[in-house]
């Protein structure tokens, strides 16, 4: 979840809605805002690592936490892939000379070295990325508003890029919805790292909430001023570069370019880089439970990371990036049904645990808030494309197998309530 997310999947989005770019991001903010409530309830009462897969499993039963530990795989498992394919297709766009594979190896080898070496030494170099994606978004953004004072392509300021009479259909917005919802998958990530943070048990949920609002307004913002820009997207050369395409229009060449190498460092170092590190938290939280195999739960000697996890995801990011090398709209609809699948189970998991584990009256907090986040997200969730839907049961029903499978022949790890 970085600040210049959309510069990846504008086009799709913003032919998705039919320009209405920013209401889209809109309403994908409020419907994870809900979700990031519940799992700042959940982080808060049970401040362990493995994210949804934990607090389901504590939420619910020992089952259904894994069902929701293997939906969560689904989303974290390819995301590392989908992010190293998309700034790889961002840089051959100005290198074409240099193959993907290149840059593939390149972002899967630094980032794997980078998340052995440790979380303090991965968020550093974080904070270092986020700095300059700050100032390449400000960049853009300033430049952008000039170009629409100056009426460069037409441009001139307007309301449909969040509401346009005209083209409104909710089906049309809610499945643009499903597409913009890949931008802020990241927060559910901080909650794999509840056992590594600082601050107290609060301190997760709180970073949960507010960096979720936060690129939440930043990408109104941005898709709001490349839409005046540019409004007619039914005119973009290719919707993989089409937010490239608007820059070179407010900016010229240099601007586009800036922006191409901006997505490829952030979605392919950057955020690659944490979806990498969230995922073999998750595989280490199961593995410790015996739910995956336990060699998998080895942690380095001298930089206490789960090491051997982090290998395998790189190793598997190679594989599916090499697979789906040409086929980036089929991963991240993938991508989005583990994540959307597992955020259900949350809701339902804080209305259990809060009311009937812990007997509490407060149903505002607990039922209504979290019944509120279920229909959002169930609601995106039947708007996603019939692929996604197939693969996705499809890896469920491969879950479910296994599951059984651990029943017969697994060893069985007791899990407790008891967090001290």
């Amino acid at each position: 979840m970085v600040p210049i997310a959309p510069f990846g999947i504008y086009g799709q989005i913003a032919i998705g809605s039919h320009g209405m770019v920013a209401l889209a991001y809109a309403i994908g903010m409020i419907g994870m805002l809900f979700t990031a409530l519940s799992y700042s309830k959940m982080s808060q009462a049970i401040p362990i690592a493995g994210s949804v897969y934990s607090y389901a499993q504590r939420g619910l039963n020992d089952n259904v936490g894994f069902i929701a530990g293997w939906l969560i795989l689904l989303d974290y498992i390819f995301i590392p892939a989908l992010l190293y394919l998309v700034s790889a297709v961002a840089l051959a766009d100005i290198i074409p000379q240099i193959p993907i594979i290149v840059w593939l190896v390149i972002f899967i080898g630094s980032n794997t070295l980078i998340n052995i070496r440790g979380i303090v030494f991965t968020a550093k170099t974080n904070k270092i990325i986020l700095i300059l994606e700050f100032i390449v978004l400000a960049i853009f953004i300033v430049i952008g508003i000039t170009a629409i004072t100056q009426h460069v392509n037409g441009a001139t300021f307007s309301f449909k890029p969040l509401f346009n009479p005209t083209e409104f259909s909710l089906p049309t917005v809610m499945g643009a919805v499903s597409i913009a919802v890949l931008s802020f998958l990241g927060f559910d990530a901080i909650s794999t790292l509840s056992e590594e943070s600082k601050g107290g048990k609060k301190a997760v949920g709180r970073a949960t909430v507010l960096s979720l609002i936060l690129v939440g307004v930043l990408f109104i913002i941005q898709t709001w001023v490349a839409a005046l820009i540019f409004p007619d997207y039914h005119a973009f050369k290719n919707p993989d570069t089409a937010f490239y395409q608007v820059a070179g229009i407010a900016g010229g060449d240099w601007l586009r370019i800036v922006t191409i190498v901006a997505t490829a460092v952030s979605w392919g170092i950057a955020d690659a880089l944490v979806a990498q590190t969230a995922i073999s938290r998750i595989l280490y939280s199961m593995a410790r439970d015996r739910k995956l195999p336990h060699v998998l739960a080895k942690v380095h000697p001298k930089y206490k990371t789960p090491y051997i996890s982090t290998i395998l995801v790189a190793v598997i990011s190679l594989i599916v990036t090499t697979i789906f090398a040409s086929q980036i709209g089929k991963l991240a609809s993938v991508v989005n049904f583990g994540a959307l699948s597992s955020f259900l189970i949350l809701h339902i998991a804080v209305i259990n645990f809060y009311l009937r584990k812990k007997q509490s009256k407060q149903y505002f907090k607990y039922l209504v808030m979290p019944l509120i986040g279920f229909c959002v997200i169930g609601f995106v969730w039947w708007n996603l494309d019939s692929l996604a839907k197939t693969l996705g049961f499809t890896w469920l029903a491969i879950g479910i197998v296994y599951l059984i499978f651990l029943k017969i022949f697994g060893k069985n790890v007791e899990i407790t309530d008891d967090l001290s």
